[in-house]
């Protein structure tokens, strides 16, 4: 105890009376996408970010096993101490050349890898013009980007989510001698939707602005051979291994120049140590496998939009969904909490979704498909969640 719990103790009453009190639980991963809770009880897994289903698979493991053998189970320290594993830099020119890249650098999360490079940027437009960058993001940008605007020092502008018209009124007015940054993402967490990529591409050259994409929800199962949908048209591509890779840790694409900036200017590279070997073995694997795995992203989408149909046919809000997130909008706290809760007794895990993740009276569930779901699984999803909406009146959804 400390003489202070008396304050902690009244936040967590208030986000409790409030319905957003967040508490860990144990649930064991078992193959195929099932998870199994602490009674034993088996659930099917339609929450986590596993697109593929590669977190389990043995060729993963496998090489994961390899690389502790050659090179250890931990790195020791920051790359600039102890160097890096030449299997490490092949790595990065792999992932460089999945996104069209000319280099890459490795990060041991995605938010560590957004929180370093905005305030990288910020840097270098200082150094270059004497002022700070002109940040304007989509205003449903991930909470890692936003801390690394609040890391630089920056106030980042907001346009309104995939308002290409707004964003070019704020580009015009952007007339400072900053460096230009647009940031945003290519596919949305929580909504399950697409970036205008070329649009946007479009708008950035017109306005001579560096545009910074985080495919997070895009590498690995969008675009041929999971290479995401911002090819072409970024200027900076940030992805993870920890979605449909299956795995850990994060990289930044760009031009060898910028990947060398953010070497000797990005605080989360310089002053954290470097990705264990067992993670960079699984990520190799994972990106042998991509080019074979078209079959697994096509059942995906076909899932998604299965479900989708099921959601429409029922009068449910799945929002601007076209990818593998398929929102089941339902307004208020205490109605995802009950629905997440009918779904977890009908043996599926679809967790609730709440402020400040979304915005207030955008509650939701988080139904995401993977490749080890089958047709009869997302029927009995979408079956249990109509019957459970059937309790709610039209007055208590949005």
């Amino acid at each position: 105890m400390t003489r202070f719990d008396h304050l902690f103790q009244h936040g967590l009453e208030e986000l409790a009376e409030q319905g957003r009190l967040r508490t860990p639980r144990s649930l064991q991963p078992r193959a195929d996408g099932i998870l199994e809770r602490e009674d034993g009880t088996l659930l099917v897994d339609f929450s986590s970010n596993d697109y593929l289903g590669l977190r389990a698979h043995p060729l993963l493991r496998e090489r994961a096993l390899i690389w502790a053998a050659r090179y250890g189970t931990g790195s020791g320290a920051s790359r600039l101490v102890t160097g890096t594993a030449p299997g490490m830099v092949a790595l990065e020119a792999r992932l460089a050349a999945l996104k069209g890249m000319e280099a890459a650098c490795m990060f041991s999360s995605g938010w560590q890898a957004n929180a370093t490079l905005v305030p990288a940027l910020a840097q270098i437009s200082l150094a270059a013009t004497g002022a700070p960058p002109q940040v304007i993001v989509d205003k449903f940008i991930h909470a890692s980007l936003y801390h690394g605007c609040a890391a630089a020092g920056v106030q980042p502008v907001r346009f309104r989510h995939n308002d290409m018209a707004h964003l070019e009124s704020l580009l015009r007015k952007a007339d400072g001698p900053g460096l230009k940054i647009i940031l945003t993402e290519s596919v949305f967490s929580m909504d399950g939707d697409r970036a205008d990529m070329a649009a946007l591409g479009a708008l950035a050259r017109r306005y001579d602005a560096l545009l910074c994409v985080d495919e997070a929800h895009a590498t690995g199962i969008l675009g041929p051979d999971g290479k995401g949908i911002a090819d072409g048209q970024a200027d900076v591509i940030i992805g993870t291994f920890s979605k449909a890779l299956g795995g850990m840790g994060a990289f930044v694409a760009s031009s060898s120049a910028l990947c060398r900036w953010l070497v000797n200017k990005g605080s989360g590279y310089i002053y954290s140590t470097a990705p264990s070997p067992l993670v960079l073995g699984a990520v190799e694997a994972a990106l042998d496998l991509l080019p074979q795995m078209e079959s697994t992203r096509q059942h995906v989408a076909a899932l998604a939009e299965r479900f989708r149909q099921h959601m429409k046919a029922a009068g449910l809000e799945t929002g601007p969904s076209s990818t593998q997130i398929v929102p089941v909008v339902v307004g208020r706290e205490q109605t995802a909490l009950a629905l997440s809760r009918k779904v977890e007794e009908a043996g599926f895990l679809a967790i609730a979704i709440r402020p400040p993740t979304v915005p207030p009276g955008g509650c939701r569930l988080r139904v995401v498909l993977h490749g080890n779901h089958t047709a009869a699984q997302v029927d009995q999803l979408a079956e249990v969640l109509c019957a459970a909406m059937k309790y709610y009146p039209v007055g208590e959804r949005p």
